[in-house]
């Protein structure tokens, strides 16, 4: 799969005419508006297989996109691919600008103390909200209860990424990690 990046997962059928709904797991909404080759990768088959998105919308007033696929043209062809994986490869990652970061590259890095370069956690996602969350656990969470914090990723908080040492260092404000 290190050749893939993961866009969406169908999670139901919209309407009778093979219509389905997509949760996305992409900023980029014209990977579900532009029609083209996308790839399917269903729970048990071992490969992707192409499929072409015909076209998509985003549905009004909620994070689900309605997409039409060749060859699902009903809704049983459509409710059989509930649980599937949207792909596209991986060399078709936008160019991002300065600052912008692709959220599978954040996933796994250190988070480290800027002043002290003490290792607090790991980043395990990436919560969207105005202003997107880290998802850390802790390496010595404070309680069984608190394993994990969050931490804006706003620049005054994590002045730093640096994905060649596989790390962020942030700045958190008092009681914000305690």
């Amino acid at each position: 799969m290190s050749n893939w990046l993961e866009i969406g997962e169908i999670v139901a059928a919209q309407g009778l005419k093979g219509e389905v709904r997509v949760l996305p797991d992409s900023d980029f909404p014209e990977r579900f508006e532009e029609p083209g080759q996308r790839w399917l990768l269903c729970p048990g088959k071992p490969d992707p297989q192409p499929i072409e998105l015909l076209r998509g919308r985003q549905l009004s007033g909620g994070n689900l996109y309605i997409l039409c696929l060749a060859g699902v043209e009903s809704r049983e062809q459509a409710e059989a691919l509930r649980g599937c994986k949207l792909l596209v490869p991986e060399s078709s990652r936008p160019v991002l600008q300065a600052d912008e970061f692709h959220v599978m590259d954040l996933i796994g890095l250190e988070v480290v103390y800027q002043d002290t370069q003490v290792a607090i956690g790991t980043i395990i996602d990436i919560i969207p909200a105005g202003n997107d969350l880290l998802q850390v656990k802790l390496h010595h969470p404070p309680s069984e209860k608190q394993t994990t914090v969050f931490i804006p990723f706003v620049h005054a908080i994590v002045p730093v990424v640096d994905l060649l040492q596989g790390r962020v260092e942030i700045t958190p404000p008092a009681g914000l990690i305690d």
